[in-house]
């Protein structure tokens, strides 16, 4: 039901409550067991076993147990006890299955936070007695008392108010407290942010008190429904777990098609069936980088701690990845792009824009702090002596109160007006207090000269103008008139564009007692002094954040509760709004059907008065439109669009619990400069996941080429399983984790976005490792056909192929072994840069180094050592063999240089 279109009276009636006495306690029963506790429903575990299990659903997952289990099977028929590499292929699944169980787990504390939020206990009328209940206790129809500092425990619907704000931010995205009003009636299309007739369950009361009956519980209250979109709102998957899922079926697919072929060449070749099943058995392993999720999840971890180091903590692995495919920045303004702090932006006389430190702009500000409720207060002994003008107020002090009035007190504090000190010198004597319906405030304090008393007035331009007979013009007084008031009213509406906050202050001087006057002739006859302009402020450093992101192809895009006006003026300033037509609002999207949303979306770039619901909405329309969406934000208001989201952005300092469970990445500074760390930290980590499948692939693909040509030229083997097993070992580790330690490229951020549907192979790089695979299988076979050649069988030139076939190869398998292992490591090299490997210097990336030189050392005790050579079935080399073998194994850093001068990647 709309309860903000009834009155008061109407919305008891509805819920059969009386305000005097409230609900009975057979009522309260009967309510209970029709709408339930006051508690937010949490979505039903699944048991840790089923959880763990559903880790081994992904394809590539299965590929590699299958791998798995082939690997042991090979060893087994081969008579080998060696199950190193299956042992590790199970490890690396296993870690990953736990790893997606602790992230699932911290998801799952979404909805734990959101029922944090709720008030601990509730003051409610009963029976007609007033009493404290826990807040889970209460029922529609309920009788609730507000006052200042508590949570609202429920929806409800007010029935009185006096001088009633309340803080909603967290759920509407309001950038201040909201006057609320009893006595409102509302159109039936209000949203949520303006319904100054209700409070909300999560909002915090930061001024006045008043009543109100409770008009929904639990999942029925606006939290309930974001907690709903939360349980019901399925994970988003990554475009890194995309692309992998892509590659791991296609290796998949390709290590099947590698086992029928091979098999069935070496059959018709009149190969044993035996040794050719092993071999294409160890050919099918080798094909699949088993190691390629443990290198994966290494890069993005050794991401993860480089953002920690940036401020940004990421919450799961993928995220880092997945900023640095984001096409679209959704953020909220609040606190993320702006300051989420009134800050006074402009003081104007009658006569113009005034300096901080005029003389004008020190009386106005004098005033309009005596005529405030904000409180200066001193954590340490007072210092004295402070009066320069310039001088904030000392480290010492806190100004605590309504936003707005502890920003025009902070504003008198930076010239060295401290109102704790004016408080003194000027002490109040009466106060008329501040009320949504009067718009005003009045103080009354002692003149100086002890003769007569000061008035002052502050509050709306459009409440107190017509209450002001004179006005200030530097040093005089002069008789209002319409002239000056024309030109205040255009220094109003000048403020108003650029959505500042406008406060008006007036006052006058009395002789007669002002405890006998009457408020309205207290507030008459007033002298118009000026007014100070506020705004929530842009942060310093999101506008330059803004321009890399439009510089680096990524829609910047605002969503926020705030109007749509405030909006429009800060995403001006940021660069982010280039004209009207941009701006959308809440109530036009209700009216706006998904399908047509999803085809519009991109013309718009700000959201202005949207509930949680069009939040979510509009990411997933983004999606829909093929953008990968990052969502920032800080309120409840914005969990389920982060959680919606490809990528969740949470704020670590002004955040809320909910929104930071619901996201994947917190920002522990608030800052949105971060996220622009995070994007091209994520570029950079997608950069070095393509370098490593480039790597792994071309080297694996060399391994297929060797065996397959020297099985169709009717060669012997160049390769045993155990040998394949082997380099795959070595080449498939630390080389390829260490190319995930270069540093992002330096022009990084001068690219498009990676689209969300391109290949890993894509920009040409399925072709490069076609030919590099080829190229290593070539200087392999050519290492094994010189071995067999020149040392394993003495013998005219001419001798035939055929002939070869049935001599015992130690000598070239032994070289072909070497050479293959050995050009792998010197190729990772190339994998560095699309420039030349000497551009970006060749020994940068010390890890890459300590990496082949571990390698390469093991590689040569395999072979030099006889207990490991009998193991591996290979033969000692003699020097002129090894400089051969090393000769062949370094020619690929001269080749791919070649390729990158003649035909330079983009």
């Amino acid at each position: 039901m709309n309860w903000h279109t009834l009155t008061s009276n109407e919305a008891l009636r509805e819920l059969d409550t009386a305000p005097d006495t409230g609900l009975s306690a057979a009522s309260v029963t009967a309510r209970e067991k029709t709408w339930g506790k006051n508690v937010l429903e949490a979505k039903k575990k699944r048991s840790l076993f089923s959880r763990f299990l559903a880790q081994f659903s992904d394809f590539m997952i299965l590929i590699l147990i299958i791998a798995a289990g082939i690997s042991f099977l090979a060893s087994v028929l081969n008579g080998q006890t060696d199950f190193t590499d299956p042992i590790i292929i199970l490890a690396i699944i296993s870690l990953n299955a736990i790893l997606g169980v602790l992230q699932e787990t911290k998801a799952e504390k979404s909805l734990e936070a959101l029922s944090k939020l709720s008030a601990p206990s509730a003051q409610v009328l009963r029976d007609g007695a007033r009493s404290v209940i826990p807040s889970r206790n209460l029922v529609p129809g309920d009788i609730i008392f507000l006052e200042a500092g508590h949570y609202v425990p429920a929806d409800a619907r007010l029935i009185s108010s006096i001088d009633l704000c309340v803080d909603e931010s967290s759920l509407t995205g309001e950038s201040h407290p909201v006057s609320k009003e009893a006595a409102a009636t509302l159109p039936e299309g209000t949203q949520t942010a303006d319904r100054r007739n209700m409070v909300y369950s999560s909002g915090l009361i930061s001024r006045g008190r008043g009543t109100a009956v409770v008009t929904a519980t639990g999942m029925n209250t606006e939290v309930g429904q974001i907690a709903r979109l939360i349980l019901t709102d399925e994970p988003v998957q990554t475009p890194l777990q995309k692309r992998l899922e892509g590659t791991g079926k296609i290796l998949g697919i390709s290590a099947l098609a590698i086992c029928v072929v091979i098999f069935f060449l070496g059959v018709l070749r009149q190969r044993p069936v035996f040794d050719m099943f092993m071999t294409s058995v160890s050919l099918a392993v080798a094909a699949i980088p088993e190691g390629l999720p443990a290198i994966v999840t290494i890069m993005l971890s050794l991401g993860v701690q480089r953002m920690a180091r940036k401020h940004a903590i990421i919450r799961k692995l993928p995220a880092v990845e997945t900023l640095g495919s984001a096409t679209v920045i959704c953020s909220d303004k609040t606190g993320t792009l702006t300051q989420n702090k009134m800050t006074v932006a402009e003081i104007l006389s009658p006569q113009g824009l005034e300096s901080a430190d005029s003389r004008a702009s020190r009386q106005i500000l004098t005033y309009s702090s005596l005529c405030s409720n904000a409180a200066m207060t001193s954590h340490a002994a007072r210092r004295r002596g402070i009066r320069s003008r310039s001088q904030t107020p000392p480290a010492d002090y806190e100004i605590t109160g309504e936003p707005t009035e502890t920003a025009l007190v902070e504003a008198a504090a930076g010239t060295g007006l401290y109102k704790n000190e004016l408080d003194k010198a000027w002490p109040r004597l009466r106060e008329i207090v501040f009320d949504s319906a009067r718009k005003r405030m009045t103080t009354v304090h002692p003149l100086p000269s002890g003769n007569g008393q000061l008035v002052i007035t502050k509050g709306a331009l459009d409440v107190l103008l017509p209450r002001c007979t004179r006005i200030r013009i530097g040093e005089k007084i002069a008789a209002m008139s319409e002239l000056y008031i024309t030109r205040i009213n255009r220094q109003n509406l000048s403020m108003a564009k650029r959505a500042l906050r406008v406060i008006a202050v007036a006052y006058k001087e009395i002789t007669e007692n002002a405890a006998a006057l009457t408020e309205d002739s207290l507030e008459s006859g007033l002298i118009y002094l000026g007014m100070i302009g506020m705004m929530d402020p842009p942060r310093p450093e999101a506008k330059e954040a803004v321009l890399v992101c439009n510089q680096a192809g990524i829609r910047t895009v605002m969503i926020t509760g705030d109007h749509a006006l405030t909006a429009s003026a800060i995403a001006s300033e940021l660069g982010i709004l280039s004209g009207p037509e941009e701006v959308i609002t809440g109530k036009e999207l209700d009216g706006m059907p998904f399908e047509k949303l999803c085809e519009s979306i991109r013309r718009y770039r700000v959201f202005a008065r949207v509930s949680p619901e069009h939040k979510v909405r509009i990411v997933k329309a983004f999606q829909n439109a093929g953008e990968v969406v990052a969502m920032t934000g800080d309120g409840v208001n914005d969990a389920p669009a982060l959680k919606a989201a490809d990528i969740g952005c949470a704020m670590g300092l002004s955040g809320t619990d909910v929104a930071k469970n619901a996201a994947d990445m917190i920002l522990m500074d608030d800052n949105f400069a971060t996220i622009v760390a995070a994007v091209r930290e994520g570029r950079g980590i997608y950069d070095n996941i393509r370098k490593s499948i480039h790597f792994l692939l071309s080297s694996n693909i060399g391994e297929i080429m060797c065996i397959f040509t020297a099985i169709l030229f009717g060669l012997p083997s160049p390769l045993l399983a155990v040998q394949l097993l082997w380099v795959n070992l070595v080449t498939d580790s630390l080389p390829a984790i260490a190319l995930g330690v270069d540093p992002p490229a330096k022009d990084i951020m001068e690219k498009k976005p990676i689209a969300p549907g391109r290949s890993m192979f894509s920009d040409g790089l399925g072709i490069r490792i076609a030919l590099e695979g080829m190229m290593i299988g070539a200087l392999a076979l050519l290492a094994f056909i010189i071995g067999i050649r020149f040392f394993d069988l003495p013998g005219p030139l001419s001798q035939s192929l055929p002939e070869l076939s049935s001599a015992s190869p130690e000598i070239g398998r032994t070289m072909a072994f070497a050479v293959l292992s050995l050009s792998q490591l010197f190729h990772a090299f190339n994998m560095r840069s699309a420039h030349s490997l000497f551009r970006i210097g060749p020994f940068s990336n010390k890890k890459l180094c300590l990496a082949f030189l571990i390698c390469a050392f093991l590689q040569i005790v395999v072979i030099s050592v006889p207990v490991l050579a009998e193991i591996f079935r290979v033969v000692p080399l003699s020097p002129v063999q090894w400089l051969i073998t090393f000769v062949l194994s370094v020619l690929p850093i001269g080749i791919v240089e070649l390729q990158k001068k003649l035909a330079p990647s983009s």
